[in-house]
């Protein structure tokens, strides 16, 4: 009905957990100061939510790829709700249902475990989703607070090995925006999957002629988050094995945590407990999220991360997105460790536990990234854009006989073989944690930021949004766009498109002395544009190649847009 990751390395239970020493004593965590809000906060009265009885073809729109997403609170009157409660109920139900097809058993007999992030209103939806797999009969665990990858886990991880779980969140999109994964023992569903969920879901409603209730039911009550913590810990411990502190192996150790006031908050907590002195930076639950936009890749959120770990003089800076999938790192010397950079150092820690493994990235990396790899012994696979493309290339891989150890796009959603091929930004950070103290041990004072020697990187990049100035047929013309972009490139001098492309094109493009930059024009997987990306290794690089496309390209295709590229080649 519809497809899941399959689990390529499962874990061993015997080697899962190891109890800590009675008398350890965590550190204290220094919590940095409350910044004044940007964001004016809701009244302490609960959003008003719309329980309106979802159309039969309301509910197709809500889905975004793997995951269903919509507006949630009515915060902005010009984006009215479209994710409400009645439809989360509904959508649930039909979860329940195919989850009953999949594992051949009536949903009576199923455990469904359902978890949130900090947005507001999430307690409000998770009621909801109760009441939907309750209208299945299926049994109900609330987890409350949670994260993503920890409700995958739930269905895995001895005793609880649920049959299911949802988690809801929308990642970093805004306060008024929610949503909801879906989650297997064999994985995520993927795009067919939620359409079919979808689908099951809007057809249930048609023949019911009536809403499921949405009233409180009774759940069974988890607090799964500690169990969670309490494997990563685990992990750290024996991954790091240290000579003298193994419960405590990030003694000596200070690491900024940045939870962005999501769900990261207990990861400050679980480094405690491994002996690390935490200085902890917006860790409080808020899905107003008033300090900054809880998104490793956000400019600004990076910044504030870099500027703590610079002033308290720490070893290492964590900052995790609202639902803790994706991470970013700051290392000792306040460099940013995002993007390409996160690739190569996760990258190199593969590859040397890994000799020859693939690396599967988006298409939008570095060339100098695909130098790194391939100078570390391993082979780069350029896929496309979309987290859940990625991780699904890396899988077909390994079931090909094609040994790959990480799939990982420049979002920083990255997924490893030896954790169920799961996008998990708290695993991510227990391989870099167990790297650092590999290297403390073995002498290297350069720290994490050392793991990235070799790696050349682009003088120049941006990425920029053309718009279509008619919508209509939008996505027959954006092809059209793109092929003939293709045609176009290949005649410029010193342009050349490259021999494998799986989304759009990427250009190669000469730029003298031995430099090449190269741009890579594509259709958006979700909305009416065009992403542009352009790389240079030289100044002023990527405005002379925006020129080219201006000049020359953009004029023959008057429906594109090309105010953005203007205005950057005005500026630079």
């Amino acid at each position: 009905m519809y497809s899941f990751i399959t689990s390529a390395v499962p874990f061993t239970p015997s080697t899962r957990f190891r109890p800590s020493t009675p008398s350890s004593r965590p550190s204290p965590i220094q919590l940095q100061p409350p910044r004044r809000p940007r964001i004016s906060r809701l009244s302490h009265q609960p959003p008003c939510m719309s329980t309106a009885p979802p159309r039969p073809s309301s509910l197709s729109h809500l889905q975004n790829g793997s995951d269903v997403r919509g507006v949630a609170a009515p915060l902005d009157p010009a984006q009215p709700v479209t994710l409400t409660d009645t439809a989360v109920a509904e959508i649930v139900a039909a979860f329940v249902r195919s989850v009953s097809v999949l594992k051949g058993k009536p949903t009576s007999e199923l455990r469904i475990a359902l978890g949130r992030d900090s947005r507001i209103t999430g307690p409000h939806l998770l009621q909801a989703a109760a009441a939907g797999a309750a209208s299945e009969r299926a049994a109900v665990t609330d987890f409350q607070l949670c994260t993503t990858p920890a409700m995958f886990m739930s269905t895995v991880l001895q005793p609880y090995n649920f049959d299911c779980a949802c988690m809801l969140t929308a990642s970093h999109l805004p306060p008024n925006r929610n949503g909801i994964k879906f989650f297997t023992d064999q994985g995520s569903a993927d795009k067919k999957g939620v359409n079919a969920i979808l689908a099951s879901a809007e057809q249930a409603v048609e023949q019911r002629r009536a809403p499921i209730s949405t009233a409180p039911v009774p759940t069974s009550n988890v607090q799964f988050l500690p169990v969670y913590a309490h494997h990563l810990a685990q992990l750290i411990r024996k991954g790091c094995n240290h000579p003298t502190e193994y419960d405590r192996p990030l003694t000596a150790f200070k690491i900024v945590v940045d939870a962005g006031n999501g769900a990261a908050g207990f990861f400050a907590h679980t480094l405690q407990t491994l002996g690390a002195h935490v200085v902890g930076q917006f860790l409080e639950p808020d899905g107003m999220f008033p300090n900054h936009v809880p998104n490793p890749e956000d400019a600004v959120a990076m910044a504030m991360t870099v500027q703590t770990t610079i002033r308290e003089n720490a070893d290492l800076g964590v900052i995790f997105d609202t639902d803790v999938d994706r991470s970013g790192f700051v290392d000792a010397n306040g460099v940013a460790i995002n993007r390409n950079k996160l690739i190569a150092v996760l990258s190199r820690i593969v590859l040397r536990e890994h000799p020859g493994s693939t690396i599967v990235t988006d298409s939008v990396t570095s060339n100098g990234l695909a130098r790194f790899i391939e100078q570390l012994g391993g082979k780069h696979f350029r896929y496309r854009k979309g987290y859940k493309n990625v991780i699904d290339k890396g899988i077909e891989l390994n079931q090909a006989g094609i040994q790959t150890e990480l799939a990982i796009e420049t979002s920083g959603h990255g997924a490893m073989r030896e954790n169920y091929m799961l996008d998990d930004g708290a695993y991510l950070a227990v391989k870099i944690l167990i790297e650092m103290v590999r290297l403390r041990l073995d002498g290297d004072s350069r720290g994490i930021g050392g793991l990235l020697d070799g790696l050349d990187e682009p003088l120049e990049e941006k990425e920029f949004r053309l718009k279509f100035l008619d919508q209509a047929d939008y996505s027959n013309y954006g092809a059209n766009v793109v092929e003939a972009f293709a045609k176009f490139a290949s005649g410029v001098t010193g342009w050349k498109v490259e021999e494998t492309n799986y989304e759009g094109y990427r250009v190669s493009v000469e730029e003298g002395d031995g430099k090449a930059g190269w741009l890579l024009l594509r259709k958006s997987l979700h909305d009416p544009l065009l992403p542009l990306n352009i790389e240079s290794e030289v100044a002023g690089g990527v405005a002379a190649i925006a020129r080219v496309l201006v000049d020359d390209f953009l004029p023959n295709h008057s429906n594109v847009d090309p105010s953005t590229l203007q205005q950057y080649i005005q500026k630079n």
